[in-house]
């Protein structure tokens, strides 16, 4: 009997443990996902910036004179 007391808590125990470390994962993959996309959008910021200065500096090659 003791055997399956013991038993009954580790495995209940076990999940509890997987419980946690799956959503410890999910809690950092979100976080990393968050931290790509407001790189990626500063990113696009930078670009679209240096797209218009360019397109400033060089008018006779976007054909608005």
């Amino acid at each position: 009997m003791l055997v399956m007391v013991i038993t009954v808590i580790l495995y209940v125990c076990g999940f509890v443990f997987l419980y946690g470390v799956i959503r410890l994962g999910v809690r950092h993959g979100m976080e990393d996902v968050e931290a790509a996309r407001a790189r990626t959008l500063r990113a696009e910021r930078v670009m679209s910036a240096q797209e218009q200065d360019f397109a400033r500096q060089n008018a006779f090659l976007t054909g608005s004179n």
